[in-house]
């Protein structure tokens, strides 16, 4: 058994289902003005106040819905993996909660990135697919959320359909280095990455800060919709027990 010594407190409180229910039920209001006030603002910057494109004109713009959603649908597929680990390793069962919840999500935001990618592509490109490298290894991460998705629910025992979903979710993760660095280790017709941790934007402030902006508001959406979907969770799976009988009553 792992050494519980050097793990943190808060990490062993999120094991218990009461404890991440009150927790999400604080942090929810939180997130969802922020998302609101994200995405509001970053939509209204990006369509009206940021320059258009010296090349592609105005149809860049669909670059504040592409880029944050491709972005998401990787660090929501990363966090399955990592949720599901966790179920492994520590049988957590708020950890398999947390990696069934986000398969739907990272699903639906995967279908996003490709149909804003689609549709930026046509006058960019002249096509709405080519079997591009960057294009195909995102084509590939929807298929492994939608196994994911398939395999929970193939499989009637909770344990054992978390631990079958944690280990594709798992392999499935050497896809990201791919999906990410397609556009380096390949020809592709996919433009390099717009964000790099260790290279200063090569777009101006009036374009990338909007750009940013929209990130961090997809990001608050996210918690949004994992928050609701996890409190579900929860109180699907707990329903005998006696706090959520008393929740109800209440």
């Amino acid at each position: 058994m792992a050494d519980k010594k050097w793990m943190p407190r808060w990490f062993y409180q999120l094991a218990s289902p009461r404890w991440c229910y009150e927790i999400t039920g604080k942090l929810l209001p939180l997130f969802v003005i922020a998302a609101i006030l994200l995405l509001v603002t970053g939509t209204v910057w990006a369509l009206a106040f940021a320059p258009a494109d010296y090349q592609q004109g105005n149809s860049f713009r669909i670059i504040y819905i592409h880029v944050p959603s491709s972005i998401l649908a990787q660090s929501c597929y990363m966090l399955m993996a990592v949720a599901g680990a966790i179920g492994l390793i520590w049988k957590m069962k708020v950890a398999d909660m947390v990696a069934k919840c986000c398969a739907p999500i990272g699903a639906s935001i995967a279908v996003l990135s490709l149909a804003t990618g689609a549709i930026w592509g046509k006058p960019t490109w002249g096509s709405w697919w080519v079997w591009d490298a960057r294009l195909t290894s995102m084509l590939i991460l929807f298929f492994l959320y939608l196994g994911i998705i398939a395999l929970n629910s193939a499989i009637e025992s909770e344990r054992t359909a978390a631990q079958s979903t944690a280990v594709l979710a798992l392999v499935g993760l050497v896809n990201i280095p791919i999906i990410k660095y397609s556009v380096d280790w390949w020809n592709t017709l996919h433009q390099p990455a717009t964000f790099k941790l260790t290279e200063r934007p090569a777009m101006p402030a009036e374009m990338w800060v909007p750009l940013l902006v929209m990130v961090i508001g997809f990001y608050c959406f996210f918690a949004v919709a994992m928050m609701l979907r996890l409190r579900n969770e929860i109180i699907q799976r707990e329903r005998r027990s006696s706090w959520v009988r008393d929740l109800i009553a209440g």
